[in-house]
């Protein structure tokens, strides 16, 4: 029998790809598979509440649950890198955070050769993605899928913290998604009365009612397939069975930062050495697949306070947790429908930094980890501690690591190799980090309050000893980009279009695009990736009509 035929085929359902498989579905006039490996969907409990996302991140149900490789860089410890495997794809996991980066992480982008990717160009994509009462009219989307809202201050802890900032030097920021990030803020959350808004909600939910649009979960990409240097479809594995399908316009690769470049080493455009180890014909030479990893990495400072209710330790137990389920079941409240990451901070690293180049996420609650092994797999709940922890980041890293493939099986997870504190500059700033996030916490109102450092410890005091505290216990964001990245120099994997350079029916879509990691979350900046590149197939669309 001939292989099933669709005119566009998105690989992947995730930040990118439930964005794109929607708008190319929108008009009715093309034919659109969209191809999901997980085999959850949205209707998954623990996807509903921003705080689900803490039972979901080692959860193989949900979640690829890779590991990268043991490096010096990171106390050659192994890392758990989740990355969603569910309809919505990491949207639909994540901590809901909405953090676009910085104007000038855009207008970078201009400068390195991505034409039409400045921020003033980027910026009515942003505002087609969301629906918010935030900010003004000029930098925000009043009328988009994914509702965006502000964390509530529901306990004492955010005033609190928020006043030590201030303290410290630190101005408030009502909305830093506005003219500067810089300052300390209520968090910013993609979530609608206590409920989050992923593309699986949002974009793939009321589309799937198309008729010209099919979704398919289960379905794991295998590889690509070619007619000369035209990409005609792929094979996937669905069902238990492989099998081949066509596309006959474009194959649009949004599998994300780790998946992307595996799928397109696995079907021989890459570095010919690599491909050449695993026996693996080249189909096109392109050294920069897998290059170029970026990621936001940082570890958890803890301080244990010394009164009770100011955390939600007391919250996540006994009778006091059912009170919160039930304030979430009755009106979405409570820190069930709060996410993670109630404030954020952004702030230079010195007087000569024109931005903030640290980023701290602050949590009133710590997190225990009963099992397992190095905190990974074992049974995750609210600590009863009365504490809270601050995740000091660089905003912009220069270290950038790799990801390839280490076999030609496709069941075979891909070699991930991070690479993190190999600069000065990187040190520099990730210890300053440390510093500033100790000035905020010996600040008042909040220093009174507090009991002690848990960690690193107040015996913690050198550049030397705060760099192997971040290296030995240090975590990313699950923010990966960079390993397609768009470009004109000899590592760049796609062009300004999003076309992988040299094959034609052929797009990547997703944060590995990045030709360098913004400086906030990567959530909404890959939807907004999502939407331009649905614009740009649509409008090569219509020419080829005309």
């Amino acid at each position: 029998m001939p292989a099933p035929s669709f005119d566009y085929i998105v690989v992947g359902s995730g930040s990118a790809g439930g964005v794109i498989a929607a708008r190319l579905s929108e008009s009715g006039k093309h034919s659109v598979l969209c191809l999901e490996a997980g085999t959850e969907t949205e209707r998954y409990i623990w996807s509903r509440s921003p705080i689900g996302s803490a039972f979901m991140i080692q959860n193989p149900k949900v979640n690829w649950n890779d590991f990268s490789e043991p490096n010096p860089s990171h106390g050659n410890r192994p890392i758990h890198v989740a990355h969603g495997k569910i309809l919505g794809g990491s949207s639909a996991m994540n901590g809901t955070l909405v953090n676009r980066g910085q104007k000038r992480d855009y207008d970078n982008w201009a400068q390195m050769g991505c034409t039409g990717w400045s921020f003033d160009e980027l910026l009515p994509y942003f505002k087609k993605v969301e629906n918010t009462r935030i900010g003004a009219d000029k930098d925000r989307g009043r009328d988009g899928p994914i509702t965006v809202t502000r964390y509530d201050k529901i306990t004492p802890f955010f005033d609190l913290f928020i006043d030590s900032a201030k303290a410290a030097g630190l101005p408030y920021n009502d909305d830093y998604l506005g003219d500067t990030q810089e300052g300390v803020a209520m968090t910013q959350i993609s979530v609608r009365k206590g409920r989050r808004n992923s593309t699986a909600t949002q974009y793939l939910a009321p589309a799937r009612k198309r008729p010209n649009l099919t979704i398919w979960g289960g379905a794991e990409a295998l590889s690509l397939t070619f007619d000369g240097r035209r990409c005609t479809g792929l094979r996937l594995r669905r069902k238990g069975r492989v099998e081949e399908i066509r596309a006959n316009r474009e194959v649009i690769v949004c599998a994300g930062t780790i998946n992307s470049p595996k799928l397109l080493e696995l079907s021989g455009i890459g570095n010919p050495e690599v491909l050449l180890r695993h026996g693996i014909a080249t189909v096109q030479a392109l050294p920069g697949v897998g290059e170029n990893l970026r990621e936001h990495y940082g570890p958890q400072m803890k301080w244990r306070l010394n009164q009770s209710g100011i955390s939600f330790a007391n919250r996540g137990h006994g009778w006091r947790f059912l009170r919160e389920i039930l304030r979430y079941v009755t009106y979405g409240g409570g820190f069930i429908g709060q996410g993670i990451g109630g404030i954020r901070v952004c702030a230079r690293s010195h007087e000569g930094v024109e931005e903030g180049d640290i980023q701290m996420v602050v949590n009133p609650f710590l997190v225990d980890v009963i099992g397992g092994k190095n905190g990974v797999g074992g049974k995750r709940r609210m600590s009863r501690v009365e504490a809270f922890f601050v995740t000091p980041q660089i905003q912009r890293p220069e270290s950038a690591g790799s990801i390839h493939i280490k076999s030609a099986d496709p069941s075979v997870p891909p070699a991930i190799d991070y690479r993190f504190l190999e600069t000065e500059n990187d040190v520099r700033v990730a210890v300053e980090g440390i510093r500033l996030a100790r000035r905020i916490a010996g600040a008042a109102p909040l220093a009174p309050l507090i009991e002690q450092e848990m960690a690193p410890g107040p015996a913690t005091q050198s550049d030397e000893d705060i760099v192997a505290f971040i290296r030995n216990t240090g975590t990313t964001s699950y923010h990966p980009a960079g390993t397609c990245k768009m470009g004109q120099d000899s590592l760049s994997v796609v062009d300004a279009e999003l076309r992988v350079k040299g094959i034609a029916g052929l797009r990547v879509a997703d944060a590995s695009v990045m030709p360098v990691i913004v400086s906030g979350n990567t959530s909404i900046p890959t939807m907004m990736i999502g939407e331009k590149a649905a614009a740009m197939i649509l409008a090569d669309a219509e020419r080829d009509r005309a």
